[in-house]
């Protein structure tokens, strides 16, 4: 691998607005392995030694030194082989679902070029998804991983709560942050999994059974449905055994999973940045700006059950995938908006997209989002969610259902 490739990568990382800024970075492989040969690029949200960490936001970049080290997974990336070959936009603080940044732009969608290509984990979706890179670290608290991979049309995972090293990363909330990351392969994103997750719950049921999410299901628009049917089917297929299930049926619906997330991850978020916004004053994008508001009076009012409820969550799913269960589902309720979207369909957008991913977030659970059918030329995503601590389970099964599940890839 030479310097002819990564200053390629870097051109690609320009030509799709994926690039950070000062994030024409080039980092060596410090080792040898599994990842030997193979190109990332690195969200900025993780530290890079002797660069200052972005976070989609100038005022961060002038109100915080360079890092010191790098990030723990991105040195485990490059002990196992693989080279950086740059950092890529996010959304402000990663607070959006979006991957519209005010300041430093939108990145593509290669797949559908006119849509916005989902964050927070923009860049890094986005240059996965457009051949820059072989694959790419994201985080995802509220489906800044699943969402993106799922509108770019390309495999993500948003893995177990703190499954992963945090170590030299930005956090937005804390009990709901992961470390996740794309590629275009399944077989890939399981061989990052092996470098960077730690062994699996011993004593596990092998996966007999597909838990099928009827309110889950519902929130998708009908042509989403119609579209990924057919993956639904040959997952139940492979596994054996179909369950019909209603998620949230005696606990207020998935708009009230929505609602006791946004809370809980409002008041993390105030906790871990109220401090430094009110000293610092940073300049916002109107969206940004409005959220770290609602963030402000949130974290000033008294919990109302919602801790409660989550630990209802958690409970209930880690009940109901122990004996070899897993949940299907799709991963967002509709294709990417368009660049042009109105508020109101931005808002939209974000609470059928939110009802859907507080699933696994709530509940700390791992998800895979698969691409698997299109609709209005537009990818859409089918995800599989396991019992919490089987990820290498989960992208073992991932890898083995793709060739059926995504036949397009094939």
């Amino acid at each position: 691998m030479g310097l002819g490739r990564t200053g390629v990568a870097a051109a690609q990382l320009k030509e799709l607005g994926a690039l950070a800024a000062e994030g024409e970075v080039v980092l060596a492989p410090t080792g040898g392995g599994p990842l030997d040969g193979l190109t990332f690029a690195i969200k900025d949200l993780f530290d890079v030694a002797g660069r200052v960490t972005g976070c989609g936001n100038p005022d961060w970049r002038r109100s915080h030194e360079p890092a010191a080290d790098h990030a723990g997974v991105v040195k485990a990336l490059l002990a196992a082989g693989a080279q950086a070959i740059g950092i890529t936009i996010t959304d402000e603080l990663a607070f959006s679902l979006n991957g519209q940044n005010f300041h430093y732009g939108t990145p593509r969608n290669p797949a559908a070029p006119e849509r916005i290509p989902g964050g927070s984990s923009a860049g890094s979706a986005s240059a996965v998804a457009g051949h820059a890179c072989d694959f790419a670290l994201g985080t995802d608290t509220g489906g800044s991983v699943r969402i993106p991979a799922a509108l770019n049309g390309i495999f993500g995972i948003r893995p177990s709560h703190d499954a992963v090293d945090e170590t030299g990363c930005m956090t937005l909330a804390e009990s709901f942050d992961t470390v996740g990351w794309f590629a275009r392969d399944a077989g890939l994103l399981r061989r990052v999994g092996d470098v960077l997750l730690p062994p699996d719950r011993t004593g596990e049921a092998a996966f007999a059974e597909a838990y099928v999410a009827r309110d889950a299901w519902l929130l998708a628009r009908p042509e989403v449905v119609a579209a990924l049917k057919p993956a639904c089917d040959r997952v139940v297929a492979a596994l054996g055994r179909r369950i019909d299930v209603t998620l949230a049926a005696d606990c207020g619906g998935l708009a009230a999973w929505r609602q006791a997330f946004r809370f809980l991850q409002m008041r993390e978020i105030w906790a871990r940045h109220g401090a430094w916004i009110e000293a610092t004053r940073p300049h916002f994008g109107p969206e940004i700006a409005e959220r770290f508001a609602l963030s402000r009076e949130t974290a000033a009012k008294p919990m109302g059950g919602e801790a409660e409820l989550r630990a209802t969550v958690t409970a209930r799913l880690d009940d109901m995938l122990a004996a070899g269960g897993i949940l299907v589902m799709p991963t967002a309720a509709d294709i990417a908006p368009l660049k042009s979207m109105s508020a109101a369909q931005s808002a939209a957008f974000r609470d059928s997209t939110l009802s859907l991913t507080s699933i696994a977030g709530m509940a700390r659970l791992p998800q895979v989002t698969l691409p698997a059918g299109l609709v209005d030329g537009a990818p859409v995503g089918l995800s599989l969610v396991a019992r919490r601590g089987r990820d290498r389970a989960l992208l073992d099964l991932a890898a083995r259902l793709a060739p059926e599940v995504c036949p397009q890839l094939s």
